[in-house]
């Protein structure tokens, strides 16, 4: 039986080692201090050979996917939240199949329905509707496994704080939530690793941009680079030196990702605290 499961372990690793490694054998040369510091800018300039880079689909990745964990982790726990402390509550089995429908709708709707109700009328592309179609995303893995992460915690803990007189929103958030904290975690890792890799919802939101915007806000009023909308138009893009930059950017939404779950593991462990 530990033979067979340490085979079934490596079938399982082994798709995702092989995926790492084309990536980061395809991809590495392109990383150079020109690729962190420069513009894509127009086509011209990959013809040309001059030195371009995507410091502007690096920035644009880390507002849009902040702005969609600040929408969604509050939306999202309050959703799970309200599926498993009140569940004699008339709008769970409404909110529960809402959730469930959501969470099955592809994410190429999601971004459609944003271009609806956010681009056409701000009448542009934008960086916020891009943050939002993620939100939308990953809203309902947040829900569910919120939901479970607060059900897995005995009852006993809610009937000892009741008892004591505490009002029950306040014993929801100073006692099961806190106990909680490493279910709740592993959901908002879950949601921003799928919504991290969507590049359809963000072709109808943020567009893209091979610039720079003029000023810090333009990242989140106007047309936003974002690495996953950037590493498809590369690689269908006829440039070699743009497939390069394909691979490049792969690697780092890669590392972003990993970062992401590092330092949310480091927040999640009990001795970690923030020093004030």
């Amino acid at each position: 039986m530990v033979g067979l499961l340490c085979i079934s372990t490596v079938v399982v690793l082994l798709p995702l080692v092989i995926i790492m490694v084309h990536v980061l054998v395809e991809g590495f040369s392109a990383l150079s201090y020109d690729f962190f510091t420069e513009e894509l800018g127009s086509p011209s300039r990959a013809i040309q050979g001059q030195a371009t880079g995507l410091v502007h689909t690096i920035i644009g990745t880390i507002v849009v996917d902040t702005l969609a964990l600040l929408i969604a982790v509050p939306i999202g726990i309050g959703a799970g939240m309200m599926l498993s402390e009140y569940p004699e509550h008339p709008l769970n089995p409404t909110l529960r199949l809402m959730n469930d429908t959501l969470n099955g709708m592809p994410a190429i709707l999601k971004g459609l329905f944003i271009f609806v109700l956010i681009v056409k009328p701000m009448g542009t592309f934008s960086g916020i509707a891009g943050s939002v179609a993620l939100a939308v995303v990953m809203l309902p893995i947040i829900a569910r496994t919120t939901e479970s992460a607060l059900q897995s915690i005995p009852w006993t803990i809610r009937e000892s704080g009741l008892a004591l007189g505490i009002p029950r929103w306040r014993v929801v958030l100073s006692t099961v939530m806190p106990a909680a904290k490493g279910g709740l975690i592993t959901g908002i890792l879950l949601a921003f690793a799928r919504a991290a890799g969507e590049a359809a919802p963000l072709l109808f939101t943020s567009f893209g941009n091979n610039y720079l915007p003029n000023n810090w806000y333009g990242f989140i009023f106007s047309p936003t680079d974002t690495l996953p909308q950037r590493l498809y138009s590369l690689a269908i893009s006829p440039y070699e030196q743009w497939h390069s930059m394909g691979w490049a950017a792969a690697i780092i939404l890669f590392l972003m990702v990993i970062f992401a779950f590092i330092l949310a593991r480091l927040l999640a462990r009990d001795k970690f605290k923030i020093q004030a």
